[in-house]
């Protein structure tokens, strides 16, 4: 295996928070001895990041953007990244937010596991170690029955399905036929999976709330949203294939 990795992290109008993350992440990543690479995808963004994006590659040899002149939607921005670390030959892909509500320096208990060679890697806020901070209570309450019910659905050896900061090799994911374009991506994602004989190990996180410095997540509890999650769970339960 090829002692490599890419942190892809889709950006969209994130001019306020883009440097900021791009250099916590960098500075994590002084630590590392494997070769890496930081994949920002500007997603469509009209407020300059691209600009800040840009501004960055200079000073950082190991960073790649990559801009989507329109908006394609966060998995659509996770599968350019991927399709990215695939053609750098990347062994791993790692995949994280851009507004820090994870831990850059997390990123050292993902390199361990990769460094064994395990196959899936997830962040979990809801096994020994891992815990929110300052999320509302509703939001909370409504991931934490989510995370139950897809859990005991997909029966794999995960304890926080739905979260998005995880890593995998890169020959999984690539082949992976994705149809979701949106955060569903995330559940999608780990109903391909569940078929597959794979290694899977948990990475005790603390997720906090999104800084008042950056835009308001795009991401809803709506009715809608959530049927696109718990669907995949389902479909996994039933043995229903996927159209």
């Amino acid at each position: 295996m090829n002692p490599s990795f890419g942190v892809i992290i889709p950006m969209f109008n994130e001019k306020s928070g883009a440097k900021k993350c791009i250099l916590e992440i960098s500075h994590s990543l002084n630590q590392v001895d494997w070769t890496y690479k930081i994949i920002a995808v500007d997603d469509g963004s009209s407020d300059g990041t691209s600009d800040i994006l840009n501004s960055l590659l200079e000073a950082n040899q190991n960073l790649e953007v990559i801009i989507h002149r329109r908006n394609q939607g966060y998995g659509g921005a996770l599968q350019t990244g991927i399709r990215k670390a695939h053609d750098l030959g990347l062994a791993y892909v790692l995949f994280m937010d851009s507004d820090l509500t994870n831990k850059p320096t997390d990123i050292m208990h993902f390199y361990k596991k990769m460094q064994l060679g395990v196959d899936v890697i997830k962040a979990t806020r809801y096994s020994e170690g891992g815990r929110v901070e300052g999320v509302p209570l509703k939001r909370r309450i409504i991931s934490r029955v989510g995370n139950f019910i897809a859990c005991r659905l997909f029966k794999l050896p995960i304890t926080d399905p739905t979260n998005g900061f995880r890593a995998l090799r890169t020959s999984i994911v690539s082949g992976l036929d994705f149809k979701e374009k949106g955060f569903p991506m995330i559940m999608e994602e780990v109903y391909l999976l569940a078929s597959m004989r794979l290694t899977y190990e948990n990475i005790p996180v603390t997720l906090s709330n999104r800084s008042s410095e950056v835009r308001r997540s795009s991401f809803a509890y709506t009715p809608k949203q959530l049927f696109n999650y718990l669907k995949y769970p389902l479909m996994a339960y039933f043995r229903i294939q996927r159209n």
